[in-house]
């Protein structure tokens, strides 16, 4: 490919990422379901009226009073076991994927561990709920608690009650071996009537990484657990603890427990403070080409919070490096883990609500999130296309493309994803007037040779190159790239709607747009470059139709390098 295809056809479309956007959304309702899923509040209650005071969100709410000292002391027996396992009812508001926000109060478990009124439960059964409600043994009156401290990563939250003399549960002390008895106590499913089922450890130590937690290992076992038995304890015949029940798979009899040296581990700290987290109840998803942690709630005055996060946002990338995308916690939790919990960390976050793409810090006094892309299609930023005898305006067949497939360069380096019916494409390299190679290039379109040529046919080219040693300086390419983008001129055919940032979590620069082209087209043209500033490249898209966005918008979402160049 020479490098005079450049100045010849190439009209592009103004809006940018629109498809990011649905995408997302998209991928978190639409995902494949987990092995194991989490097994408490919210997901089972149905929706509730919302508080009188929206803004008000405490932790606890006026209760009864607490139980009697008479059954106070460590449970010496499983028979006595449910005097010491809490049922908690978790009220608030929580963003759903495909549903928005949804008022609910759900049902999760949890068990005392000191006769003080310390308690253990799951970070998703109590992060960002208005307040919880908490019933001790076979009791129908609830009693005050505060939420202490919590971990999204490792799904632990200890919590206190009011008032002393609770009876509690004692850690087993002995080895965890496959094969050890174990029971598994809570009140699943909401019911307020004490359960308890029995089986085996099958596996010490299970894969712990989950949409919703990042563990490194778990006991698996198969005592049945449902949604409600999240936060309960597994325990010995005796009575004693084993571990704290998270996750469940009951199509195939597996059931998964946070085990005792996992647990041991944080609750000291809890009691302080949260540990490894920024305040959310969230999940990991992966989608076609996106992937993120869906917040449903936030804590109130955490992190998360003061940096403006909200329920329903993604977090697609936090130190620049995009997230979950293996469907799990890991990488956001290995951050995490990596640092103090007062560290500042840059973060970036989708925002389905307001078509937004925002980047703020953690933990940093001004570093309130902002917005850096909208994805919103103003009128000024329409696509303009004229209309055929029928009054449509649609260019080809202007249906939204059903097919993408993805296209490289001839050798590898570059990949991106394009409609099926941009079948025409080319993957020699890019070569300068003098013959010279200059880097890797691919283009596609329905009609190469009309869309190089013409304003009437979509399509789009993609080329990187490497910069020599002196170039990489990151202040010395952000000034080659805004060079870049200057060389594309069309003034005479269209009109220039401006120039933005430009940043995805892979790669950072900046992009043009140009509208009405010949009053048929729009194009975008974005220069980019990586963190380590090792190369740079170019991506061109002319668009039509509203197909047209929509691939361009998946073309911005997959293209990368991968190879040499």
């Amino acid at each position: 490919m020479r490098t005079d295809h450049f100045v010849m056809g190439c009209r592009w479309l103004p809006t940018m990422m629109l498809v990011l956007l649905l995408l997302v959304v998209s991928a978190c309702g639409g995902g494949g379901q987990p092995a194991a899923a989490p097994t408490g509040a919210p997901a089972a209650a149905e929706p509730t009226e919302a508080p009188a005071d929206e803004d008000a969100t405490p932790e606890t709410e006026p209760a009864g009073d607490t139980p009697a000292s008479s059954g106070a002391g460590a449970i010496g027996s499983l028979d006595d076991v449910e005097q010491a396992v809490i049922r908690i009812e978790a009220e608030g508001t929580f963003a759903t994927p495909g549903e928005g926000m949804v008022t609910s109060a759900g049902s999760g478990s949890g068990f005392l561990i000191d006769s003080d009124g310390t308690a253990v439960t799951n970070n998703h059964v109590v992060t960002g709920a208005a307040f919880i409600r908490v019933y001790v043994g076979d009791s129908d009156e609830p009693v005050n608690a505060q939420i202490l401290g919590t971990s999204e990563c490792s799904d632990l939250a200890v919590i206190d009650l009011d008032g002393d003399g609770y009876p509690y549960l004692d850690w087993y002390d002995d080895e965890l071996k496959t094969g050890l008895d174990v029971f598994a106590a809570g009140f699943p499913l909401g019911d307020p009537e004490f359960t308890l089922t029995r089986g085996i450890i099958s596996k010490e130590n299970a894969d712990g990484e989950t949409p919703w937690a990042s563990v490194d290992r778990v006991l698996e076992h198969d005592a049945r657990i449902n949604p409600g038995n999240s936060g309960g304890p597994l325990v010995t015949e005796d009575g004693q603890l084993v571990g704290v029940n998270y996750a469940g798979n009951s199509d195939v009899g597996q059931f998964f427990a946070i085990g005792r040296d996992e647990a041991l581990a944080l609750i000291e700290d809890l009691k302080e403070s949260d540990v490894t987290s920024i305040g959310v109840n969230g999940e990991a998803f992966v989608g076609d080409s996106s992937s993120g942690i869906w917040v449903a709630s936030v804590k109130s005055g955490s992190p998360a919070d003061q940096v403006g996060i909200e329920p329903g946002d993604i977090i697609v990338t936090m130190e620049r490096l995009p997230l979950a995308s293996d469907g799990t916690m890991a990488d956001y939790c290995d951050i995490l883990r990596s640092r103090d919990s007062t560290t500042p960390m840059a973060i970036e976050v989708v925002r389905p609500a307001t078509e937004q793409v925002l980047e703020g810090t953690l933990n940093q006094a001004d570093g309130d999130l902002v917005e850096t892309f909208s994805f919103a299609v103003t009128e000024s930023d329409e696509l303009v296309a004229p209309a055929d005898d029928t009054g449509s305006t649609d260019a080809g067949s202007g249906e939204v493309y059903l097919d993408y497939v993805q296209i490289s360069d001839d050798s590898g380096s570059l990949v991106l994803e394009v409609p099926a019916e941009w079948s025409d494409v080319d993957g020699t390299e890019w070569v300068g007037d003098s013959g010279d190679r200059l880097g890797p290039a691919v283009q596609a379109a329905p009609d190469l040779e009309s869309f190089l040529n013409t304003a009437e046919t979509p399509g789009v080219i993609f080329v990187a190159f490497d910069l020599p040693p002196e170039s990489q300086d990151p202040a010395m390419i952000d000034e080659l790239i805004p060079e870049a983008l200057d060389q594309f001129e069309f003034a005479e055919t269209c009109t220039y709607e401006g120039r933005e940032d430009y940043s995805d979590g892979l790669y950072q620069g900046q992009y043009d747009v140009w509208s009405n082209c010949n009053d048929v087209s729009s194009m975008f043209v974005v220069a980019f470059r990586p963190e380590d500033s090792q190369f740079m490249g170019l991506v061109l898209v002319q668009a039509i139709s509203e197909a047209d966005l929509e691939a361009l918008d998946r073309i911005i979402q997959t293209f990368k390098v991968v190879g040499e160049l």
